[in-house]
Order: C-alpha cells, then sequence, then structure tokens
C-alpha cells in the first residue's frame, strides 16, 4: 500500500473531489467547490512531498515532469476509485492535485440533465461540444452521454483522453479508450488515426489546438458523431473561441464548416447546493438554421437571442436554469446570483418572480494562522481575494493577469496563470477590449513565447487605432519592441 493511499482514503470518506497536496502547505481538500486546509496537520517540507508523489508516478512520467516541469497521469485504489492526477513545479518546490473519478458513472438523472442535453446523445453526425471552465463537471456531463449512448445504440465508440477518466465497459457499443502519452502521441493524431479505426462516434477529451478543433470538424463533416471540450463560459464564445484560434484569412471558411457541422453546445458551472452538494447549471445552444445563419454571417453576438426564444427546441439560459434552480429550492438566489454571466438580466427575473437576495457575503476567515506570523498576502493573493467574491469582476481579473505577467518581484509572477485569468477576461470582454488583449500579450511575454505576445499586441493596437486612443498606442507599439528582442514587460501599470 502506497503512502499516498491513506489521504485518498481520508479525502473519499469527507466527500472531497480533489485534494491538493504542497510543499510548505498543509493538506487541502475541495470540498463542495470550497478549498479547506486540514487544521492540526504538518505542513509537507520538499523532500517529504516529492517521496510521497514519487512513489506512484509511472517512470515515463518522471522524465516529462523533470523535462517539463508538469505530467498528468492516471492513479487508481484498488476496488475503490480512479483518480485523475497532475504534478508540477512552483515556487515552493513539488506539488500535486488529485481529482477523484467515480467508479460508477451517473445517470441523467441523477445529474438533473435538462432533455435538451439527451437529444444530443441520438444525433448521427455533426459536432457536440462541452464547455466550462475547469472543475465544472465537463467530464462527468460527456461520460453521462457516452453511457447513454452504449446503453441504446449499436455502434463503434472511440474516446481519446488525457488521461483516461470514467472506464467504460462495452455494452451496445464497442468501446476503445485511448490516452494520450500512452496509447498516442497527442489529441490530433489520434483523431486522424481515429477515421481509418471505422468509427461511428468519437469522443475528444479537449480540443486544445488548431490542429485538433480542425480535424473534429472536419470529421464530423464526413459524417460522424463528435463530442469534444473547450474551456469557455458562454455557448455564444464557444463559437467566437473556435473561429479565433484559426488565422484571419481561413476565418470565413472555418465559419462556414462549423455552421454545416456544429450541432450542439453545452455550457455549464457548478453551483453549491442546499443542504450540500453541487449540482451542474447548464446552458444549451441547438444549432437551428437561424442559429447556423448567423455564424455563416459571422453575427454570434445575436445568438444569446436566438437561444431565448428558442425554449420549444430545447435550448436553455444560464439566467433561465439559475432561476428554475432557484424556484425548485435547489440553490440559494445568492448562489444563482453568483455564478450568473449576466447579473442584470437574473436581477430583473429575480425581481419579475418577486425572489429576495442577499449579498452581502461575510468576509472568508483566514484558514491558517501562521499567515498571519508570516507577514501580509502578497499582491496576487489579495487581488485573487476579489474574485472570490466576484469571479467576473474585470477590473480583479486584470489587476491578477497584470501581477502574474509583469510584476519586478519574480515569486508573484507565473505565466501560465496569468494566461489563464487572461483567458477568463477575454470570454467576459471579448475581443474589442485592446487592454484584455494587451494583458495577454504580457502573459504570453511572461511565458517566453513572444512571436504569440506580438500577434496579441498588434491585434490591440489596431483596436486602439481604430479608438483613437493615443496613449494607449503608445504604450502597445513600446511593448511590441520589446517583444522583438524577446523581453517581456516588467513593472507595466495599464
Amino acid at each position: 500500500m502506497k503512502r499516498i493511499d491513506r489521504y485518498l482514503e481520508e479525502m473519499l470518506e469527507k466527500g472531497a473531489s480533489d485534494i491538493h497536496l504542497s510543499t510548505n502547505h498543509q493538506l487541502c481538500f475541495r470540498i463542495d467547490g470550497e478549498m479547506q486546509f486540514q487544521r492540526g496537520t504538518e505542513k509537507f517540507t520538499e523532500e517529504e512531498l516529492r517521496e510521497l508523489l514519487y512513489e506512484l508516478i509511472p517512470e515515463r512520467n518522471i522524465t516529462e515532469l523533470e523535462e517539463e516541469w508538469d505530467t498528468d497521469f492516471a492513479y487508481e485504489l484498488p476496488g475503490t476509485a480512479r483518480f485523475r492526477v497532475n504534478i508540477f513545479m512552483d515556487h515552493e518546490g513539488i506539488g500535486c492535485v488529485m481529482r477523484q473519478i467515480p467508479s460508477r458513472i451517473p445517470t441523467f438523472e441523477e445529474l438533473n440533465m435538462p432533455e435538451g442535453i439527451r437529444s444530443f446523445c441520438f444525433l448521427k453526425k455533426g459536432l457536440v461540444i462541452v464547455t466550462g471552465p475547469t472543475g465544472s463537471g465537463k467530464s462527468t456531463t460527456l461520460a453521462a452521454m457516452i453511457d447513454l449512448i452504449n446503453r441504446t445504440r449499436r455502434e463503434h465508440l472511440i474516446t481519446i483522453e488525457d488521461p483516461v477518466e470514467f472506464k467504460h465497459r462495452s455494452m451496445g457499443c464497442l468501446v476503445n479508450q485511448r490516452e494520450i502519452h500512452v496509447h498516442t502521441k497527442s489529441f490530433s493524431t489520434a483523431l486522424r488515426a481515429a477515421l481509418r479505426e471505422d468509427p461511428d462516434i468519437i469522443m475528444v477529451g479537449e480540443m486544445r489546438d488548431l490542429e485538433t478543433m480542425e480535424v473534429a470538424i472536419e470529421t464530423a463533416e464526413t459524417g460522424h458523431l463528435v463530442f469534444g471540450t473547450l474551456h469557455t463560459n458562454t455557448a455564444a464564445t464557444t463559437v467566437d473561441r473556435i473561429i479565433d484560434k484559426f488565422p484571419a484569412d481561413r476565418q470565413n471558411q472555418i465559419r462556414t464548416m462549423l455552421a454545416d457541422s456544429l450541432k450542439g453546445v453545452i455550457a455549464q458551472t457548478l453551483c453549491k447546493r442546499i443542504g450540500g452538494g453541487r449540482i451542474a447549471s447548464a446552458e444549451i445552444l441547438v444549432v437551428t438554421p437561424a442559429v447556423a445563419a448567423n455564424i455563416r454571417e459571422g453575427k454570434t453576438h445575436q445568438i444569446p437571442s436566438l437561444m431565448q426564444t428558442g425554449r420549444n427546441v430545447g435550448m436553455c439560459t444560464f439566467a433561465d436554469d439559475l432561476l428554475s434552480l432557484v424556484k425548485r429550492g435547489i440553490i440559494t438566489p445568492e448562489e444563482a446570483y453568483l455564478n450568473a454571466i449576466d447579473k442584470p438580466f437574473l436581477q430583473n427575473k429575480f425581481d419579475e418572480e418577486s425572489i429576495e437576495f442577499n449579498l452581502n457575503l461575510a468576509e472568508i476567515e483566514d484558514i491558517d494562522s501562521d499567515v498571519e506570523k508570516e507577514g501580509d498576502s502578497s499582491k496576487g493573493e489579495k487581488a485573487r481575494k476579489k474574485l472570490h467574491i466576484n469571479p467576473r469582476d474585470t477590473a480583479a481579473l486584470r489587476d491578477v493577469v497584470l501581477i502574474l505577467s509583469t510584476d519586478e518581484n519574480p515569486d508573484e509572477r507565473n505565466g501560465a496563470e496569468a494566461l489563464e485569468y487572461a483567458q477568463r477576461l477575454l470570454d467576459i470582454t471579448g475581443q474589442s477590449d485592446p487592454l484584455t488583449l494587451v494583458l495577454i500579450s504580457a502573459a504570453y511575454a511572461e511565458l517566453q513565447h513572444f512571436s504569440e505576445a506580438s500577434d496579441w499586441a498588434k491585434r490591440a493596437l489596431k483596436i486602439a487605432k481604430s479608438n483613437k486612443q493615443k496613449d494607449l498606442m503608445v504604450r502597445i507599439q513600446r511593448y511590441i519592441n520589446l517583444y522583438k528582442r524577446s523581453m517581456p514587460l516588467r513593472g507595466e501599470t495599464l
């Protein structure tokens, strides 16, 4: 028995979804969406944690960790549960996050899935995308959909995952599950190979790069049913994200291909249930001829209004689903408001239904009494606290990205994290905000990806010029000049 197993058993007893092991930190569980340090436990030293983790890392992943500074794989607690594992390096030392993958695949009824999602499982061809931020339950939703297909159809189903999460036993369908770096080199390689493997349905765990997106769209066009995931917040922004991945000279072609092949988008987030546990709130876009026309003509901004009038074909907006969960007594109005994308719209709905809610949130108590002794929180931590209250606070997101990308203190900077927050900001502000594009460029520069940094800065410069923002134009041009010399930004204020 590996020493990690006793922590995993404790995790399962507490009903946690994730376990976090970090150098110089106490053991931490995520329970019902909230991080909970285990008071009274010792903090892990670098040596202790490295020894603990190296017991479970496969040899291939040890090499990857030492070369790339992070690695992903799956781990199984025999007869109990499986876990998706990410091991990484940060400024303190080695760290690890393990997410529980339930041994039993939940049903649609258990997940409270809207009927509109079920209909996607009976398509013969096309592309269906499940989207949402990390930890929003995308894998669980896809697993339930694949399980329903497996029980009701007679097809050949291939999954491509990193790593394989839910294990599907062949029932009505023949199911082949392939894991990146174990059974194939990449998502795009496996997806191309799948076309020679007589598939009917293909599930792509993550459409993370342009080539994978392109092959997925082409595969859907050739008469296969393709399921994939992305990290966007709404159905409409999902369409924009795919199109924006492609070079400008190809975007019209991709719009046409997407209008023909995309059948639906499921965007979801997890909300805290009254009484404990979590439930998914979903936004569903069904690609009707009207929606396809908007995609083809580049009028994706009109999609939300079509969704509001498309309930008869299974469409649903976040506001409608959140309101329904509140009226059914499943979540509180406060929880609905915090998770809403269009907060004023939901507030109007509450007013119409005479639903009262209170946003006077109590401050979170310090979970570690040692923090006071260690001095003030870092600038980044202070900025992140605002996002605990409102994850869509654009000012707070800008502050976080700026600190993570440009702070003169190297302990504050983290390019990968900066890019993740910048992408969240982009989902909110869209492509027309030059400051957002500048922040994305700064994050890429911190990652030493100066070509991408220049591309995003040039986009920002173009918008600033059209807006006649002369001061901003001068600053952006200076940033582009720095990127040409392979220099990241330092100490900037936007």
